[in-house]
């Protein structure tokens, strides 16, 4: 489901720089039609990942350090999930412009992620923690490690001087 994240985003950013530099469009894709691909994308992965819970750990607000305070959202999970990933991929886009100014809070976060995802995921981590076990949640290390690495890569490539150059992948920019 995150690659998929991914990979949907990354086709609407595709699709926004090929009509900017190949198209000599310099308006790129319209925002509404990001705005609604970003919303497509968002809320099939929000219905999915409410349709296949299995645990009720999935599809509840955990609020941090109170191990015993679990919100379960019910249909109100899919409506923050769609806001979550559209409204962040935007929020993150438009204040970052082109400077690269939020690679290192993803490359922080996307670690911190990692290391969540690896102690829930794991049962003797998550019980000695007394954090809810969710199998499977472990996976998302290698994509959260990848992110960072990325992350990483272009901090080393992009100092002066620049030999990477990286646009927007979707932003709903005007």
């Amino acid at each position: 489901i995150v690659i998929f994240v991914t990979f949907s985003f990354g086709c609407i950013g595709w699709v926004d720089d090929y009509r900017k530099v190949v198209a000599k469009n310099s308006k790129g894709l319209p925002a509404k039609w990001k705005y609604f691909w970003q919303s497509v994308s968002s809320l099939i992965v929000a219905l999915t990942l409410y349709f296949t819970a299995t645990l009720p750990e999935e599809t509840a607000l955990i609020i941090p350090f109170f191990k015993d305070i679990a919100l379960g959202l019910g249909v109100f999970y899919i409506v923050l999930t769609y806001f979550m990933i559209t409204g962040f991929s935007n929020a993150v886009n438009l204040t970052d412009g082109l400077d690269g100014l939020a690679i290192m809070p993803t490359v922080m976060i996307g670690s911190a992620l990692g290391i969540i995802a690896y102690l829930v995921g794991n049962f003797n981590f998550a019980n000695y923690l007394h954090i809810p076990f969710i199998p499977g949640a472990g996976e998302l290390v290698i994509y959260c490690g990848a992110l960072a690495g990325a992350g990483l890569g272009f901090l080393w490539f992009n100092t002066y001087p620049a030999q990477v150059f990286m646009g927007d992948v979707g932003a709903l920019a005007l």
